[in-house]
């Protein structure tokens, strides 16, 4: 054994021989001889390399190859150290750069799966006052501290229900913003019923961003995104979409739809839109408790798998063809992306990101509102529960034993807490199907990475 084992993840796909060196994040393509000793490398001798496969490649072709992966080792690209052998210790101070503002407790739909109660969170429906609304945009600009970008997420429920209260708290963002000597970053998410003409026009004056809800094909949106009266929303929302994703008022838009045990096959949901025109995509997985006749199971995990590989190839035809779609869970930036400390803490919920309820409650994102343990402060008197904010600030990769050890650990940033907490009740454990189909994602992020850069 020599010394260490240093983390590398060597796979294969669609005959194509992938290297992920998982502390530099360099990538390599590799031929079949050099992939099989890349992956006894680190087990066993020169020598006993040269004895195992120089019968197989010929002993001058190992030696070669031998040659190559020192190189690469040497120049840091493979087999490469801890970035962070004495672990992390995240910063201190308490600057927030984002918040989601939960605009609505309310929503005229009745979407099966809804984490939040079909809208109202578990309590009563409610709207967010203006006076609320303004005062959480007061916190962000004195939390943000010196950062100069922030973001707000007007979230729900719906919150095109509150869109007075909404449109005010545009203006009033951006001028205290530009006071402050700020950017300010508005992202609606909606279900798209109410995203009349009148609106996607205010959306296009203010330079929204827009999250577009919709599941895919008419049978799998209308079995779980319903309307209060029981019946479908497919036709008006796809309608709206379509009109708006043509309109000069839309600047930047995702459409973001939800897969099911329902549609085990979502590979032809994501098609579906985008054959329609849609091409920035995000179809993720549902994540609820295991009493529903909707959440996933064990046995469905080979089937999510193929169809991840269904995906990805379809998704390459698309490129080779000169209609590329964006999808978002294979996104990956190997040159320009996220800092090192950004990898490690992820969303950074519950510390520089937090939700803020109608009545002004903050708590450390969406997914936690009504768990009253997770109450940290509010708009008025900031973040209060400081114990909370260290305990989601100390929850990155480091500190979770599932992810010291695997290879993905860089790139998912150790899954959602809010999933870890609810399904493991520990912050620190991973949600384990989340982990399986992370690590399916970024294989085949990579996958289309290197085949997308090739062509």
């Amino acid at each position: 054994m020599k010394g260490m084992i240093k983390l590398i993840h060597a796979f294969t796909f669609d005959g194509t021989n992938i290297v992920l060196d998982v502390n530099s994040n360099a990538v390599h393509e590799v031929d079949e001889p050099t992939l099989q000793i890349i992956k006894d490398y680190q087990a066993m001798s020169e020598t006993g390399l040269v004895h195992k496969y120089g019968p197989i490649y010929g002993n001058d072709v190992v030696m070669e190859i031998i040659g190559e992966i020192k190189e690469l080792t040497d120049s840091g690209l493979l087999f490469s150290p801890d970035p962070l052998p004495g672990g992390y210790e995240p910063p201190g101070g308490e600057t927030v750069k984002a918040l989601c503002l939960n605009l609505a407790h309310d929503c005229n739909l009745r979407c099966r799966y809804c984490f939040a109660g079909q809208g109202d969170f578990g309590g009563g429906r409610e709207l967010m006052p203006a006076e609320v609304g303004r005062a959480a945009l007061d916190f962000l600009m004195r939390a943000s501290g010196d950062r100069r970008h922030v973001e707000v997420d007007f979230f729900g429920g719906e919150p095109l229900m509150n869109r007075a209260v909404l449109a005010d708290l545009v203006e009033y963002g951006r001028t205290k913003a530009r006071e402050a000597g700020k950017e300010i970053k508005f992202t609606l998410t909606t279900n798209v019923t109410l995203l009349d003409r009148e609106m996607q026009q205010f959306i296009g004056h203010h330079d929204l961003a827009v999250v577009l809800s919709v599941d895919g094909r008419p049978q799998v949106h209308d079995r779980m995104r319903v309307t209060a009266a029981g019946g479908g929303s497919y036709r008006q929302v796809m309608d709206k979409i379509m009109e708006f994703t043509g309109s000069p008022h839309c600047r930047e838009y995702i459409i973001r739809g939800t897969f099911t045990r329902h549609n085990l096959d979502f590979s032809a949901d994501v098609k579906h839109l985008a054959e329609a025109g849609l091409n920035h995509i995000s179809v993720e997985p549902v994540v609820a408790g295991a009493d529903t006749d909707y959440t996933f199971r064990d046995e469905d995990i080979p089937v999510l798998m193929e169809e991840y590989d269904k995906l990805t190839r379809y998704l390459l035809e698309r490129h080779r063809q000169g209609r590329p779609v964006d999808f978002f869970h294979f996104n990956i930036d190997l040159e320009d992306g996220p800092c090192l400390p950004k990898r490690l803490t992820g969303c950074s919920a519950g510390s520089e990101y937090l939700a803020v309820v109608p009545g002004g409650v903050l708590y450390p994102c969406h997914q936690f509102v009504g768990k009253d343990d997770f109450q940290v402060g509010t708009v008025y008197e900031g973040v209060v529960k400081k114990n909370i904010a260290n305990i989601f600030r100390s929850a990155h990769i480091y500190n979770k034993n599932e992810c010291c050890q695997c290879w993905a650990k860089f790139h998912c940033s150790g899954g959602c807490h809010a999933n870890a907490y609810a399904f493991n009740g520990d912050l620190l454990k991973p949600y384990s199907l989340g982990c399986i189909l992370a690590r399916k994602r970024l294989e085949c992020a990579l996958y289309l990475k290197i085949k997308t850069r090739v062509d």
